[in-house]
């Protein structure tokens, strides 16, 4: 009922004013909710208090997996004019919306259907220790009961299980791949690869970059900086300092970690001249 609403009003609904576009298992949910608690930042339609759910909806995953479903579909998801306007009376100045969906920044054709569709919003990223990442978007899966091979093995048939999949998404833009999203642990740690992509369709000076580290460490000073670059006044964000989606410590193998870490160490320097600044909380050689 509220979908089909929102498509019959989606003429009245604006733009998205920014997209956190990752990455998986990086603190993105984290971050998002935080943001959430700004008196100027809106949630999606409908918001959790017209639905039977806890927490209101982060993301949409329109430009990677569900792009078929057209813009209409899309803008049945963001808030309309009048209740911008609304939001706007109560927090006493304008107010903005976003969506954050993690498989944006890795999918092969979400930039530029992103630039296409939404050519001024500004993209948010939280990007964790690419080590720790691969692990952490491995042990979801052993947790949703989807992976059933060990760690060592599973990235050693990441090559194989994913293979022509990028492709077959580029072919098809119909074409959904689970291997693609999900079984890609390295390849979606390979952050300097996928971030080239957005930035050949949007200007550099329309992203901001967060570490999960230092956003875990600090979260108020990370979100007023992230406020600011939304043109966003200062504001305390009381309940900003909660985990969202977290998982108990676990370790693996030290000659896997030693491996990965040299993998990625290339990636990371890239990755630190593309944005011009340092990660120092990421593991090095």
């Amino acid at each position: 009922m509220f979908r089909a609403y929102g498509m019959a009003t989606a003429w009245t609904r604006p733009d998205p004013d920014f997209l956190l576009i990752g990455a998986k298992r990086g603190g993105s949910t984290s971050l998002y909710y935080a943001l959430l608690e700004h008196p100027n930042i809106i949630p999606l339609f409908p918001s959790a208090d017209l639905l039977p759910k806890a927490n209101h909806t982060k993301g949409v995953h329109f430009f990677d997996s569900n792009y078929q479903r057209g813009m209409r579909w899309y803008r049945s998801y963001l808030p309309s004019k009048a209740a911008r306007s609304r939001a706007a009376r109560r927090a006493g100045g304008p107010v903005i919306t976003g969506e954050g969906s993690p498989y944006y920044l890795y999918h092969p054709l979400a930039a530029q259907r992103a630039a296409r569709d939404v050519p001024d919003a500004r993209i948010l990223l939280i990007l964790r220790d690419p080590v720790e990442r691969t692990f952490s978007h491995y042990r979801e899966r052993v947790r949703a009961g989807a992976e059933q091979l060990s760690f060592e093995d599973a990235l050693a048939a990441e090559a194989e299980r994913t293979a022509g999949e990028e492709q077959r998404l580029i072919s098809d833009p119909a074409y959904y791949s689970y291997a693609h999203e999900q079984q890609s642990y390295m390849a979606q740690s390979e952050y300097d690869l996928a971030l080239r992509r957005w930035f050949d369709h949007f200007p550099a000076d329309r992203f901001h970059v967060v570490s999960s580290e230092e956003f875990y460490r600090d979260q108020q000073r990370v979100c007023d900086e992230v406020a600011a670059f939304l043109g966003l006044p200062h504001a305390p964000l009381p309940d900003a300092g909660k985990v969202w989606n977290p998982a108990p410590q676990a370790e693996f193998a030290t000659s896997i970690r030693h491996r990965l870490i040299e993998h990625f160490a290339p990636h990371n320097a890239a990755l630190e001249k593309m944005l011009d600044r340092s990660f120092p909380d990421w593991a090095t050689p």
